[in-house]
């Protein structure tokens, strides 16, 4: 794992992302759309981005404390740390 600034990487323990994700875990509920998906890298919660309605993996930072999400979108590699507000690359598992 790598990145730049960010002193959250330790809590880092799911990595890879489902083969197939059905959606945002709250979306898939209140039978909401979503744009694009996230997944926590704690424990891997899939929300839905800031562009979406419920905003979903944010509130899923916020409800959790759990820093880092990444991209489940396809093509996608990117992860977010929410506290560092920074971009990190971790590494595959």
């Amino acid at each position: 794992m790598s990145a730049t600034s960010c002193a959250h990487l330790h809590a880092v323990e799911v990595i890879d992302a489902p083969a197939a994700v059905a959606g945002c875990e709250e979306c898939l509920k209140l039978g909401q759309r979503w744009v694009a998906l996230r997944m926590c890298h704690t424990c891997g919660h899939v929300g839905c981005c800031d562009s979406s309605r419920g905003h979903h993996a944010t509130e899923h930072f916020k409800a959790t404390g759990h820093p880092i999400m990444r991209s489940v979108m396809h093509g996608e590699d990117w992860s977010w740390c929410y506290v560092d507000e920074v971009t990190v690359q971790v590494a595959p598992g």
